[in-house]
């Protein structure tokens, strides 16, 4: 079916045909019409699904974590403040390794308050262990959801669907509605290899010695280290996991094929922007124009954030002459965080680029068309020599 929606429609008519058992919710703007829109669907029965409004981002957070724990599919979805407000639990739901998804719809951060967009709530919280993926389009998000349950339940860890406030989740786009049977052959009913079952009494997440130690079983239970390490390594095992998933999609639904980098014009670009989300489609206005002037220039957007695809990264940016990253996020003191990785994935690879930070759009600060064209086209220009502080593109000091 095709229609034409809002984002956050696209992402609820995703919850629903990856068949959740029980969504847990406190509204707070720009994600409220996502889970209003759940609960319309739960209330006329189009979803058959338990739909439990709370009085926090937090309870909406230990809901799922008890429903997860218990053997349903679960979902919630939050921006902002409210999802800073469900940080001990964003790593209480990994460390437990609980296959939930949520869609984070990307806010700034107060104080001061604001309630428009940037990349900075999902980025403050990318150290949680939770899988990130970013949307560029309504298309995205509802595909990306369905992808995410997948991915979630093959490695047994929490995924966050991330896509812009007001500039995705409220704006109308065409978007295909997939057909549930496809969905269902795609994505089947959730099993869980272990779920709270009162016939079989349990305690789950104890106290941890830090060493190894023998179970009342003679097992040997491993200690807080050991946990730790089997969740970083299958969480870069998840970039695996991801390519595979998204591969399986692709056969299914005839969409895909870029799970990692979504590339414009960057097989034979001397110039590649990076950036993530809605700015990465916003990018290719510029790269259009610049090429007419004969600039080298492609643009590359990152769907996979957490974990980082370094090897992804390094392959598409390698040997390239100029890298320049755009972000809506900063880590204050230093530089932005999607520079950071980047940066890092490029070290040590042959002729490696040049690279340059550029930070925009906090706090929903337009970005301009016209001032993403000359920043490109006057770096593109510039011979750089040295790496230099993040270049701010609208500040007005």
């Amino acid at each position: 079916m095709h229609i034409i929606e809002a984002g956050n429609v696209a992402a609820a008519m995703g919850v629903k045909l990856a068949g959740v058992q029980v969504v847990a919710a406190y509204p707070i703007t720009p994600q409220t019409p996502l889970t209003e829109k759940l609960s319309e669907l739960v209330d006329s029965r189009e979803m058959d699904a338990q739909y439990i409004p709370v009085e926090s981002e937090h309870s909406a957070l230990s809901v799922c974590i008890a429903a997860s724990s218990a053997g349903s599919r679960a979902f919630t979805a939050t921006s902002a403040n409210g999802l800073l407000y469900m940080n001990e639990q964003l790593h209480w739901a990994a460390g437990a390794r609980l296959p939930i998804v949520m869609c984070v719809v990307n806010r700034g951060i107060g104080a001061p308050w604001t309630v428009w967009n940037d990349h900075q709530d999902a980025m403050s919280q990318r150290d949680t262990g939770w899988i990130q993926l970013y949307c560029c389009d309504h298309q995205q998000i509802i595909d990306t959801v369905i992808q995410a349950f997948a991915i979630a339940e093959t490695v047994r860890a929490p995924v966050m669907v991330c896509y812009d406030g007001y500039i995705l989740s409220h704006t109308y786009m065409p978007f295909d509605i997939p057909d549930q049977a496809d969905v269902e052959k795609f994505l089947p009913a959730f099993a869980p290899d272990w779920a709270l079952n009162p016939q079989c009494p349990a305690n789950l997440n104890t106290v941890t010695l830090p060493e190894p130690r023998p179970d009342v079983r003679g097992n040997t239970a491993p200690g807080y280290m050991e946990i730790r390490h089997n969740l970083h390594t299958d969480l870069r095992r998840t970039i695996d996991v991801t390519a595979d998933t998204d591969a399986k999609f692709k056969d299914v639904f005839g969409r895909g094929g870029q799970p990692f980098i979504e590339s414009y014009f960057c097989d034979d670009a001397e110039h590649v922007v990076a950036c993530m989300g809605s700015l990465s489609y916003q990018m290719r206005d510029v790269v259009d124009e610049l090429r007419k002037e004969g600039v080298s220039v492609g643009v590359c957007g990152l769907r996979l954030y957490r974990p980082f695809p370094d090897q992804a990264v390094a392959e598409a940016l390698g040997g390239r002459k100029n890298v320049f990253v755009f972000e809506k996020a900063l880590s204050y003191g230093y530089e932005g965080p999607l520079f950071s990785d980047i940066k890092a994935a490029l070290y040590g690879t042959e002729n490696p680029p040049k690279i340059r930070n550029f930070i925009l759009g906090l706090g929903g600060r337009e970005i301009r068309t016209r001032d993403l064209y000359q920043a490109v086209k006057t770096a593109c220009s510039e011979n750089q020599s040295k790496p230099h502080d993040p270049d701010f593109i609208g500040l007005k000091l």
